[in-house]
């Protein structure tokens, strides 16, 4: 599915954020990116959307190298590529429903967005997401008027709403407390499972990652020090990792009864459409 070769990235300013990066992700496989901050975590998974411009090396997704690609081809390939951002990324002013319609831009145009004109296809798959997330009844809501965890839920939403073969996450839980960012993490990761989807997720906490990411690939100095399984992750591997520090504590627990059982278990189930809003089908 993705497959990494050499990559490095230098900035102009002589800092080396990644340094020969040899990374596979394969079709369905959840892989977690951790590392301490300035590892070059975000720096990876934007390189593989060229969001930022590699250096050197190659990355490939599927059979296609999207290090090659011009204007039109990198347009067309990140229609393959959804994106879920720390911050969310949400247009503040515009209703969940158009939010999530936004992650159709590449297949529908700008124009049709504008005009709040889209396939029925779309404002059905749109429907579908919605309740999928749990979000079925806001979707007349402005963005602004949603808390942090139903602003990540419609970020997810918008990404699947381009129908992608990968995920890129970047710190989805960040600005979340515990309870919301494990929802979150469990969510995403069923919804992998359940559309065979292929996911990077670059993530701070140590303790989710090891409870819902089945493989860990740990990042230092712009170089992979790990990558192996979340139950690998020893006290004395997360010093090579991280550094000197009392990891004796690490290991992920989940006591509670909201997370217990495995990260697959269904806990947000689709609901029922109520009535659409006002959107357009195109003709």
């Amino acid at each position: 599915m993705l497959r990494i070769e050499a990559l490095t990235k230098r900035y102009k300013t002589g800092d080396t954020a990644l340094e020969g990066v040899d990374l596979t992700v394969g079709s369905g496989e959840i892989v977690g990116l951790i590392g301490p901050s300035g590892a070059g975590k975000s720096t990876l998974i934007r390189c593989v959307n060229r969001l930022v411009e590699p250096s050197s090396g190659r990355i490939f997704l599927g059979g296609e190298e999207i290090t090659s690609l011009g204007v039109s081809g990198l347009r067309r390939a990140r229609r393959r590529i959804g994106m879920i951002f720390q911050e969310f990324a949400l247009i503040e002013r515009l209703s969940v429903m158009e939010n999530v319609l936004s992650g159709r831009l590449g297949y529908t145009g700008f124009w049709a967005s504008y005009l709040r004109r889209f396939p029925q296809a779309d404002i059905d798959r749109a429907f579908a997401l919605l309740g999928r997330v749990g979000l079925v009844d806001h979707i007349d809501k402005r963005a602004d008027a949603l808390s942090g965890g139903q602003r990540q839920r419609v970020g997810i939403a918008r990404a699947l709403a381009q129908e992608p073969d990968l995920l890129l996450i970047d710190e989805p839980t960040a600005s979340l407390d515990p309870k919301t960012s494990r929802q979150v993490m469990r969510l995403i990761t069923e919804l992998c499972v359940e559309r065979k989807l292929a996911a990077i997720v670059n993530i701070h906490d140590v303790q989710l990652a090891q409870l819902f990411l089945p493989r860990i690939v740990g990042l230092k100095s712009g170089k992979i020090v790990y990558d192996g399984p979340s139950a690998g992750l020893t006290p004395d591997v997360l010093t090579r990792i991280y550094g000197e520090e009392d990891w004796s504590k690490s290991a992920a627990r989940d006591d509670d009864d909201e997370t217990s059982g495995s990260p697959s278990g269904a806990t947000l189930p689709a609901v029922s459409s109520p009535a659409r809003p006002p959107l357009s089908a195109i003709p």
